[in-house]
């Protein structure tokens, strides 16, 4: 059997954790739970920053973009790795394989370059105060969220394409619970070395350039809170920035682990596991750290449901 237009291929079959059936009536349930509280969450931004006018900032703006990224990532992921923990028959066509790793990719690509964006708006707002809406205008923000965007997919469809048009030879058993890249990369029958060095390159521009940029933003911003002379006014500010570096870290230390090594060296258990945390832990943590324990949203939260049981009595 050669690529996926031979006539006898019938698509690929997702194995996730199939070797441990009692593992996958447990994760069912967790990944069920981390799902819906995920869509509440980042649904709850996105409504709040659309509907509530205080919240028409840049900050906002470009927190419920990232909303709405982690939301389709979900969307993309969970559910087929739901049907497939409850279905025996686990098989992905290859268009669905391939929409799959396009979209996967594509989103996360985006979030690669929206994170650093975010840490500059935050160090324009904290160092350069007076200035802030003049360097984060309205069409700016649009302009680098575009920006974003156009670069996640841009290298998403090249990936994609330098990936699935790869040789399978009958190979069709991805030892994973979604089509990613590194895993696409083992099943193919050619020598991968020239895909592997180019996805390689493709790692540090995506992961360890955004990474060092938003350090630098966050160097500069803990140098300009060090000059708050109220101890208060430093430990929520740190407090602040401790959170949002922690997000951080996770994100980019998950993606870096996973693509910053030969797809030959993995382990694949870990590397399911660190895709698992990726693709569903990390979009549950972004509101709840970035903009659910903010003044501004609860208070936005409690405006928004006053009108609506007011309009509801009237």
């Amino acid at each position: 059997m050669g690529r996926a237009n031979d006539s006898t291929f019938s698509g690929f079959i997702l194995l996730g954790f199939s070797s441990r059936p009692h593992l996958e009536a447990v994760l069912f349930v967790v990944i069920l739970i981390i799902y819906f509280l995920s869509f509440l969450g980042n649904g709850t931004i996105i409504l709040l920053s659309i509907l509530e006018p205080r919240l028409h900032t840049p900050m906002y703006f470009f927190l419920s973009n990232l909303s709405f990224l982690d939301l389709c990532l979900t969307i993309c992921t969970i559910p087929q790795t739901l049907v497939n923990f409850k279905e025996k028959d686990k098989t992905i066509t290859y268009g669905g394989c391939v929409a799959q790793l396009f979209i996967a990719l594509g989103l996360g690509g985006v979030e690669c370059i929206h994170l650093p964006i975010m840490a500059y708006d935050r160090y324009a707002a904290v160092c350069r105060p007076l200035h802030y809406m003049v360097i984060m205008h309205p069409q700016i923000c649009l302009q680098l969220v575009i920006i974003a965007w156009l670069i996640g997919f841009g290298n998403s469809v090249v990936q994609t394409a330098l990936t699935m048009t790869l040789p399978f030879c009958g190979k069709n058993q991805v030892d994973h619970f979604f089509c990613e890249v590194p895993v696409m990369l083992k099943l193919a029958c050619v020598n991968t070395f020239i895909n592997e060095a180019e996805l390689f390159a493709v790692s540090v521009f995506f992961l360890v350039v955004p990474l060092s940029l938003i350090l630098v933003s966050y160097g500069h911003i803990t140098r300009a809170v060090l000059k708050i002379k109220s101890a208060q006014g430093r430990r929520k500010a740190f407090g602040t920035c401790g959170s949002h570096l922690l997000v951080v870290i996770i994100f980019f230390g998950t993606l870096i682990s996973m693509y910053l090594q030969s797809p030959s060296s993995y382990s694949q258990d870990l590397n399911k596991s660190i895709a698992l945390f990726y693709t569903m832990v990390t979009p549950l943590l972004n509101p709840l750290i970035y903009t659910l324990r903010n003044k501004e949203v609860k208070g936005a939260l409690r405006r928004l449901v006053g009108r609506t049981i007011n309009s509801r009595e009237n």
